[in-house]
C-alpha cells in the first residue's frame, strides 16, 4: 500500500481534554473538509487524562480528507506558570519579579518538556527552561 499524501499540517494550542469544534479547531478544519466532530471525539479521548493544561497539537491532514494527529507536552511558559501558581508572568521582565522557581522546578520541567526540546540533555533543557522563566519576569535561584 502506497503511504498517503500530506497536504498540509496544522498546528493548534487546544485546552486538554475539552477540544470544542468552535474556533479555533472549526476554523482550522473546516476549510480543508476535515470531519471536525471526529477530531474532537479523538483529541478529547486522548487528552482527558491531562485536564488543566493547555497542549499544543501538531495535526497532519492527507488529501484524502483523513488526518492524524500529535499532541505535545504544554509550552514551558504554561508548565511555569502552573509550577508557582501564577496567572501570567510579569508585566515589565527585568523589571518586575513575578515568582522564583527553585532549581529543581527547573529541573522537573525540563525532563517533562525534553521530548519536544532539540535536546536530550537535561541540563541544556534546564538553559531553556532558564532563558524562558527570565522572558517572563520569573527568577530562578541558584541552589
Amino acid at each position: 500500500m502506497a503511504a498517503k499524501k500530506i497536504k498540509t499540517y496544522i498546528k493548534l494550542t487546544i485546552p486538554a481534554g475539552t477540544a470544542t469544534a468552535a474556533p479555533p479547531v472549526g476554523t482550522a478544519l473546516g476549510p480543508h473538509g476535515l470531519p471536525i466532530m471526529d477530531f474532537v471525539k479523538a483529541f478529547n479521548e486522548k487528552t482527558k487524562d491531562k485536564m488543566g493544561n493547555v497542549l499544543p497539537v501538531v495535526i497532519t491532514v492527507y488529501e484524502d480528507r483523513t488526518f492524524s494527529f500529535i499532541t505535545k507536552e504544554p509550552p514551558i511558559a504554561e508548565m511555569i506558570k502552573k509550577a508557582l501558581n501564577l496567572e501570567k508572568g510579569a508585566g515589565k521582565a527585568g523589571h518586575e519579579t513575578a515568582g522564583t522557581l527553585s532549581k529543581k522546578q527547573v529541573e522537573d520541567i525540563a525532563s517533562a518538556k525534553l521530548p519536544d526540546l532539540n535536546t536530550k540533555n537535561v541540563a541544556q533543557a534546564s538553559k531553556i527552561v532558564a532563558g524562558v522563566a527570565r522572558s517572563m519576569g520569573v527568577k530562578v535561584a541558584a541552589n
